[in-house]
């Protein structure tokens, strides 16, 4: 090969490399990105109505089920824990499932079947407490909100009749159901 084809060659791959390097530099200057300060993406979940803070001081979101348990239906509020029976069980003495047996949860102590391992967050908010109408109420409303730190995943029943038909039912499966209230 003589040195005016060897020239010519070493022009091209010189050429390709120079175009090549002019490019990468042009293209990040147009399409610079940023390094992130952290890794991944971030999800922020929007809060509902109660958001917390002011409104959480201004009472509950959910309308209060004290009233309609009188005409409670607990025929469709056996319907409804179908939603709550692939986690729950209700028979006296049934076993726990991913969540505890509610046989006799009405009126009881919160989070005290001794045989079943309940969240810190659970634990945290029961110490002395029963389940009252309007306590049970709260937690079917929107299980995370009332109880900070719970590991029950269900996202809530937010119509007012289900969750009053669900605690009355629940109310009949107990040896001795609590009185309904204003009894």
């Amino acid at each position: 090969m003589d040195s005016f084809r060897f020239n010519q060659v070493a022009m091209v791959v010189l050429g390709t490399a120079f175009v090549l390097f002019a490019l990468s530099i042009l293209s990040e200057s147009l399409f610079h990105a940023e390094a992130p300060e952290q890794a991944g993406l971030e999800i922020a979940a929007l809060e509902g109505e109660s958001g917390g803070g002011e409104a959480a001081d201004s009472g509950p979101a959910y309308d209060p089920i004290e009233p309609l348990l009188a005409s409670a239906d607990p025929a469709a509020g056996e319907t409804v824990f179908k939603k709550c029976a692939s986690c729950h069980t209700f028979e006296k003495g049934g076993a726990n499932k991913v969540g505890p047996n509610l046989y006799g949860v009405v009126g009881g102590p919160v989070a005290a079947k001794g045989d079943f391992n309940y969240s810190a967050g659970m634990k945290e908010f029961g110490a002395g407490k029963t389940w009252t109408y309007e306590e049970l109420n709260g937690f079917l409303f929107k299980p995370k909100s009332h109880v900070k730190g719970t590991a029950m995943g269900f996202a809530g029943l937010k119509k007012t009749d289900e969750r009053a038909n669900l605690v009355g039912w629940l109310r009949t499966q107990s040896d001795s159901p609590a009185p309904l209230p204003g009894s």
